[in-house]
């Protein structure tokens, strides 16, 4: 069962909502102008692509990011640096190589000019455009780099991309000066055809991309084509990059969907076959890790079936452009990719947007999965309410009933983690004239714990058949968002972010936050009203570019203060959460934020503040999620999805026969042990092993599902497992040859029996040497070990 975020999401009456188990809330008839997302099951478009969530510098090192946040995003292409390039101190493409290929990568892109240091890369000749000298330069990096890449166990899935953005650098190709780009250009289309003559005679059946501008330019495109075509050295893959926010504008001239058909005429003009698109860098810091906005970029790539498309590099390397908090933890940027990934296997289908003319508008992507027996809608970016409206539901396909299933996840900041979307609601439908109508209603984020549509967030909806299985309650408690910018500010001031305008600035919610909280009397007074009295959740969403832990000092309803310690950040608008429990009344709160107070004195430093989040805390004991199969991943082998048993969890089950693998992306909150109930239906000699339970990708000795015949239709089976703190790939293998029935997993944290995760205070250990116990305030319990492994009159620090 989840338990998130307290919103109200019902489905319209005409859609005749039987079988929940929890039976949404009556709403008001929706006003005649509502917003609808029309979405017509009948009209397919083509096979899922789905290869839009690549990155530049999305990974850095073997494990980071970890394998278990890779291989559920079904990530087709990123790019990164040479071997030995000077750009980056990480992110070679041969040590990527291999964790990004087996969890399922397609292809690496090499920025060879990535070889250079500098940024713009440094130019060996010193003019305009790249002389001899420079060339002469580039090509021996070249050759280094073509010897290395061809040699690599790899070498048939690099991609070489030898200019990035000649339109700015080496070459400037964006003049307006005729004259000057004709010199220009020349000068490039020379150096392309060598460059691209000696990749493929030195690594024969190599792929090439370019010529990788940083804005599409039809001039700049139509002499590149035109010359490369009588040269024979068109690229194998095209690429340029859409950056601003502007490339979502269909007023601009640099709108994709405007770009994508200008290029295309190119080629029809030129006899030339269509090539495979990567648009390989793509939105800035105000789309990235935005879910509500990342929807609108992927939509734009997967109506023109753009081959793959990567987000920019704008800040830290090795995070997925922002979308994984350290190593592991998914950001709600990531769920929104999850999201996007579990799309494949389906057929698009004709999506109509109620606004094509402004920017920012609503969009999304729907497919028909006739294996699966679903339907599935990712849609978001607009701050009203509006209707996904889905017509010609196919009866066959999915019968008289449709289970109706909707998600949400939104922006978590840049650096915080989010748990797995929130289920708004899971009802049978009756399908009316083959047509059924899904309100969305949201995340309740204005304070009210009502249900508002979230500009930030992407939602989910999964259609399937119906009226057999049983739901499960949807139990989330009270959440309320309450702005910064709109709560009394004493000594600060309010900043816009993150806007069209200014399309690089970092996302923030609202597009403004609070800063300049460093004068004695600084404060952020917030009233909040709450339900009900009892323990809450304060997430304050902050950010702190002071170069160390700051203080802000955190009182409520005039209580007892308490300095409240943030870590460093990238700079003042990279967000991440800070998380306080604190006692609230039934009615209005008073929650202030201080630079300082009258007994505490002066915080240390200052901090950034965007929001503040407030969740009641349950009391019922250890958190409990449900993850249905029919929902998971299938992975390998023989699966298919069934909608036959009344007793069965949810819409479905899943039956996996021999090697059929079904994968789970299961979410802890912290390190530590879990007990996953396994539902599922396994015939045989009892007790016989037959299927075989995985974790990370390694089986567990001894974690098998058994075979229990006779008794009730499903069973369970339980495992303790160790789970690490973020997302985790647990994973259920057919072994014999009579099928397994799957029906859900139900994770909870282990709160009984030894415990794997142990802490123990250094300053408490014996010490030997130089080491010595040492204070500082925001070491753990006040204390360490300094003198650790120096050499010192005593001889080494030794710490046992």
């Amino acid at each position: 069962m989840q338990k998130w975020i307290a919103s109200i999401t019902a489905l319209s009456v005409a859609m005749g909502v039987s079988g929940a188990t929890a039976a949404p809330p009556q709403q008001e008839a929706r006003a005649d102008n509502v917003k609808q997302l029309l979405v017509d099951l009948g009209e397919r478009t083509g096979p899922f692509v789905g290869a839009g969530g690549g990155t530049l510098y999305g990974l850095s090192d073997e494990g980071v990011p970890s394998d278990n946040t890779l291989e559920p995003l079904r990530i087709h292409s990123i790019a990164q640096k040479p071997p030995a390039g000077a750009q980056h101190p990480n992110g070679d493409a041969m040590v990527v190589a291999e964790p990004f290929f087996r969890t399922g990568g397609e292809y690496i892109q090499i920025y060879v000019q990535d070889m250079y240091a500098s940024w713009p890369y440094e130019n060996p000749g010193g003019v305009v455009p790249c002389n001899e000298v420079c060339f002469d330069d580039f090509m021996q990096k070249l050759a280094w780099v073509v010897d290395r890449a061809s040699n690599s166990p790899h070498a048939d899935r690099f991609v070489y991309v030898p200019f990035n953005e000649p339109d700015h650098i080496w070459y400037e190709l964006g003049t307006g000066n005729n004259a000057a780009y004709r010199t220009r250009m020349d000068a490039f289309l020379n150096h392309w055809k060598r460059a691209v003559e000696y990749i493929r005679a030195h690594h024969p059946e190599a792929r090439v991309m370019g010529m990788n501008d940083a804005t599409f330019r039809q001039r700049n495109y139509a002499d590149f084509l035109t010359f490369a075509r009588d040269n024979n050295v068109l690229p194998d893959i095209v690429s340029w990059h859409q950056l601003p926010s502007n490339s979502l504008d269909p007023a601009s001239t640099n709108y994709f969907r405007t770009t994508f058909r200008t290029y295309r005429n190119l080629e029809r003009e030129r006899g030339i076959t269509p090539i495979p698109i990567n648009i390989n860098e793509y939105a800035g810091n105000r789309d990235l890790t935005v879910p509500g906005q990342l929807i609108k970029w992927t939509a734009m790539f997967e109506e023109a079936k753009v081959a793959a498309g990567g987000k920019a590099y704008w800040t830290a390397a090795g995070g997925l452009a922002g979308d994984v908090v350290q190593t592991n933890k998914p950001g709600g940027g990531w769920w929104f990719y999850k999201m996007y990934a579990d799309l494949k296997g389906g057929d698009t289908v004709r999506v109509t947007r109620p606004d094509t003319t402004t920017i920012d508008a609503l969009d999304g992507i729907a497919v028909v999965d006739d294996d699966r027996r679903q339907a599935r809608i990712v849609a978001g970016g607009g701050a009203e309410d509006f209707d996904v409206v889905i017509d010609n539901v196919d009866a066959d396909l999915f019968g008289k009933k449709v289970g109706v299933t909707m998600s949400a996840t939104t922006w978590s900041g840049q650096n915080s983690d989010a748990p797995p979307p929130v289920v708004l609601l899971d009802s049978d439908v009756a399908v009316k004239d083959g047509k059924i109508t899904v309100p969305v209603r949201g995340l309740g984020v204005h304070g009210d714990g009502g249900a508002n549509t979230d500009l930030m967030a992407a939602y989910e909806i999964v259609l399937s058949p119906g009226g057999r299985g049983s739901r499960q309650p949807i139990d989330r408690p009270w959440q309320g968002s309450y702005e910064a910018e709109s709560a009394t500010i004493t000594a600060g001031q309010v900043y816009t972010q993150g806007t069209v305008q200014n399309w690089n600035g970092a996302a923030a919610s609202g597009n403004r936050d609070v800063g300049s909280l460093n004068r004695s009397d600084s404060a952020v007074d917030f009233n909040v009203d709450v339900p009900q009295a009892g323990t809450y959740r304060l997430g304050i969403m902050y950010g702190n570019q002071t170069g160390q832990p700051s203080q802000q000092v955190l009182t409520v309803n005039g209580g007892q203060a308490q300095f409240v310690d943030y870590e460093a950040t990238m700079n003042w608008t990279w967000r991440t959460r800070k998380d306080v429990n604190v006692e609230l009344n039934q009615g209005t709160n008073h929650i202030r934020l201080a630079k300082s107070h009258p007994e505490l004195g002066a915080a240390v430093g200052e901090a950034t503040l965007d929001r503040v989040d407030l969740e009641l805390v349950s009391r019922a004991g250890p958190g409990t999620r449900r993850y249905e199969a029919e929902l998971s991943q299938a992975t390998a082998g023989s699966v298919t999805h069934e909608y036959d048993h009344p007793q069965q969890s949810g819409a479905g089950h899943l039956v996996l026969k021999r090697g059929g693998e079904a994968m789970f992306t299961v979410y802890a909150e912290e390190d530590g042990y879990y007990d996953i109930q396994f539902r599922h239906n396994s015939p045989g000699k009892r007790d016989t092993a037959v299927a075989q339970i995985g974790l990370d990708r390694r089986p567990v000795d001894g974690a098998h599902l058994r075979a229990t015949p006779g008794g009730t239709f499903w069973d369970t089976d339980t495992h303790r497992l160790f789970l690490s703190a973020g997302v985790n790939r647990v994973t259920v293998q057919g072994i014999t040859p009579t099928p397994v029935r799957l029906d859900a997993i139900i994770v909870t944290r282990a709160v009984t029996g030894a415990q794997p995760v142990r802490s123990h205070e250094a300053e408490s250990a014996v010490l030997k040497g130089s080491a010595a116990v040492e204070s500082h305030g925001y070491a753990s319990g006040g204390q360490y070990v300094g003198g650790v492994g120096h050499g010192g009159t005593g001889g080494p620090g030794e710490c046992r």
